[in-house]
């Protein structure tokens, strides 16, 4: 017998007995004297199953259960009670408990109750994996791993999966955040739910305000019925909000209340629907930078930002672009009876060196225009689109201008000021461009702009 066991007791002997027992039977123990230290104990190393006495000093049972479901629901939660409780354990099965053991219980009870409870959690936990596969869901082996960047995306889906923390991903558009989030979800306690995902770019606002929360009969001109939303429609599942930095500051607020809230209201209607959803939000923006520019709440910056993985850019993965290439083509009708398509050396290599703006997307379309265009299913350097073969842009740095380049009256300062609002204005003030093309970082670009007071209009400021 294997498995991580809480005991919550506030009896000293109770505890201490079912530790030797537990310990003995071979399960890993540890202990908690009030409902208090459960909750902290658990925050910090989780139990794969929960022992709880349900009437204790302070915290009760009832709390404990409710708490160790909250943080993760796929917890296993068994509550102790006296004969005459029999009512109270039957409201903490309702709260997620899983079964609850009559005091005093035989030996043989409580581990035959614990062993089933676990053995219950391994074949649910086998079921979801089986049903992932055989669905052709997005499973951490259909992520291609073989750079260090992406391993390390791995192992922090594998934390991250079986939570049910709010979840924010970062990367630069086209790395695959979307498939990051899928196979999130599919990892989780909720992958039997719903994954509902939506571009909060893609819709304007009133449209994705009756997107997100629905509508009710007559809300509004052509509302001929109510609609469930999105939250609706991914209770018990996972709503992926991709390109949340563009959401407008009147729906943050919105979204801000019904993850505080966990309900939702509908347009025109009075009433609030409770929602049990895991919210996983994706953006190519820096968030950070946006709440110092007062253009993202803050207090929704950290809402979501509870658990965050940023996906690394092709061009630091590149040991992964030869799998990459591989599966894309895999994919993609050769036709004519033909096994698929090969890459020739060279190509393969300018394949592994372009620079990738537009990463993984970019890679995909590029093999698209290859396979159309390639003859007898072999893929050439002539096949490959152009912008793939051109050398790498040497990118100017402000702080590496020659003295030769800078102002007669020799102040730096002044010179790197006129290149960076040069480059802004040149890249109509999209920054992670205007960064791009100086050679920094987004946050040292906005560093720059603050400390040489480049507002929105640099000829005024």
């Amino acid at each position: 017998m294997t498995g991580r066991v809480l005991i919550v007791d506030d009896e000293r002997g109770v505890r201490r007995t079912l530790e030797f027992l537990l310990s003995k039977a071979g399960f890993n123990v540890s202990l908690a004297a009030s409902g208090e230290e459960a909750v902290e104990r658990f925050q910090e190393q989780p139990a794969d199953l929960v022992l709880t006495d349900l009437r204790m000093e302070g915290m009760s049972g009832l709390d404990v259960v409710r708490e160790v479901k909250r943080r993760m629901p796929e917890t296993e939660v068994l509550v102790m009670t006296a004969y005459g409780s029999i009512d109270t354990a039957v409201e903490a099965m309702k709260l997620g408990a899983t079964d609850y053991i009559t005091k005093p219980a035989k030996n043989d009870e409580i581990l035959l109750k614990v062993q089933k409870a676990l053995d219950g959690r391994s074949l649910r936990s086998e079921v979801a994996q089986l049903r992932t596969e055989a669905s052709g869901s997005v499973g951490l082996g259909a992520l291609v791993a073989n750079s260090p960047a992406m391993r390390e995306v791995l192992a922090r889906i594998q934390k991250v999966a079986p939570t049910h923390l709010t979840t924010l991903i970062t990367g630069e558009t086209g790395t695959g955040k979307s498939c990051i989030a899928k196979a999130i979800h599919h990892h989780s306690e909720r992958s039997n739910g719903q994954f509902v995902s939506v571009n909060c770019a893609a819709l304007p606002e009133p449209l994705l305000e009756s997107e997100l929360f629905g509508h009710a009969k007559g809300a509004f001109t052509g509302a001929t019925q109510a609609r469930r939303g999105l939250f609706e429609e991914a209770h018990n599942g996972t709503l992926f909000l991709d390109e949340i930095g563009t959401l407008p500051a009147n729906m943050q607020a919105k979204l801000l209340g019904a993850l505080q809230d966990r309900e939702v209201r509908r347009v025109g209607s009075n009433t609030t629907q409770a929602v049990d959803v895991r919210v996983i939000a994706a953006t190519n923006a820096d968030l950070e930078e946006a709440v110092a520019r007062e253009e993202f709440r803050e207090d929704l910056f950290y809402r979501l930002n509870v658990a965050r993985l940023r996906v690394p850019p092709l061009r630091e993965r590149r040991e992964d672009i030869p799998v990459l290439v591989r599966r894309i083509l895999e994919r993609l009708p050769a036709g004519d009876g033909c096994d698929g398509f090969t890459v020739e050396d060279e190509a393969m290599s300018v394949l592994c060196n372009a620079e990738y703006p537009g990463n993984v997307r970019e890679l995909e379309n590029a093999l698209e225009w290859a396979a159309a265009v390639c003859r007898g299913h072999r893929i050439t350097v002539a096949d490959i689109p152009e912008t793939l073969q051109r050398p790498a842009r040497t990118p100017l740095a402000p702080t590496a201008v020659s003295k030769e380049a800078a102002p007669a009256d020799g102040s730096l300062a002044r010179h790197e000021r006129q290149i960076i609002e040069e480059s802004i204005v040149r890249c109509r003030w999209n920054l992670t461009a205007a960064a791009k093309s100086l050679g920094i970082g987004r946050t040292t670009l906005w560093r720059k702009m603050r400390q040489y007071n480049i507002g929105r209009d640099p000829a005024s400021s």
